[in-house]
């Protein structure tokens, strides 16, 4: 049986009566990786670790919101010093790439916001998750490197080819949605990352098109990206899917 985690859902964005669908359906389905999007996100998925074996927490605020009060960023911090022992990896945080598409804001206080969690990141000794494409990902690369933070999951990128090389000597790792059955930029991205530095995820509940069109984002679909990713490296299917459990396992800790 090929063993598969989904390292990026936001299980707390699911409706109640669909939760333990997610969690229990598919037995293949080893663990998640579950992100937060700010601290009520982070209360919950907390609960969730402790009543789900298999569910792990992130912490963090994502970016694609209007930007966190100092007050409201002060005891999201405090709450997660407090509660940090429970915590798999600081995120989902990083910079509001689609926000900035949409209305004019400035970027110096999500700036301010994202290098507090990456300088956490490295006091605490946790990996970070990252929202950051296209433009923003240099930017994000270097508040990476001021601080020497080693182990960064970027997901669901997007880029060009310099950022792709950059992220790849850095040793960043990338993760592949469902996306990558249909989109040709994902399926680009997947023949010039290395494998070894690759996972696989749903960014669920978060919909997709193609053969999963209307249906509820669930982590069964990684398995035909996992398909699809084998079928454009030229590798057999079994080493595919043993390399992307194990890079997660790895980078998350969960051996």
């Amino acid at each position: 049986m090929n063993k598969i985690i989904d390292a990026h859902i936001h299980l707390d964005h699911y409706q109640p009566q669909d939760i333990e669908e997610i969690i229990f359906r598919d037995s293949t389905v080893e663990a998640l990786i579950g992100v937060s999007y700010d601290l009520n996100s982070c209360i919950k998925n907390l609960a969730f670790t402790r009543k789900y074996k298999k569910f792990k927490s992130a912490f963090g605020w994502h970016p694609e919101q209007m930007l966190i009060s100092d007050n409201d960023f002060s005891q999201l911090i405090d709450w997660m010093t407090v509660n940090k022992q429970e915590m798999i990896a600081i995120g989902e945080v990083g910079l509001p790439f689609y926000l900035r598409k949409k209305t004019e804001i400035p970027l110096e206080g999500y700036l301010e916001r994202l290098e507090s969690f990456i300088r956490l990141a490295n006091i605490w000794n946790k990996p970070i998750v990252l929202h950051a494409v296209y433009d923003d990902a240099p930017v994000v690369c270097n508040l990476l490197e001021k601080y020497s933070i080693k182990k960064a999951h970027f997901h669901w990128f997007k880029g060009d080819e310099q950022t792709i090389s950059r992220l790849n000597q850095n040793d960043y790792f990338i993760s592949i949605t469902p996306d990558v059955t249909y989109e040709n930029e994902i399926q680009e991205l997947v023949r010039h990352y290395p494998l070894e530095k690759m996972m696989v995820e749903t960014d669920g509940p978060w919909p997709f098109e193609g053969l999963f069109q209307g249906q509820l984002t669930h982590p069964t679909m990684i398995h035909s990206s996992v398909t699809v990713i084998a079928e454009i490296k030229k590798l057999p299917i079994g080493e595919v899917y043993r390399q992307l459990y194990m890079n997660t396992k790895s980078f998350y800790k969960l051996i």
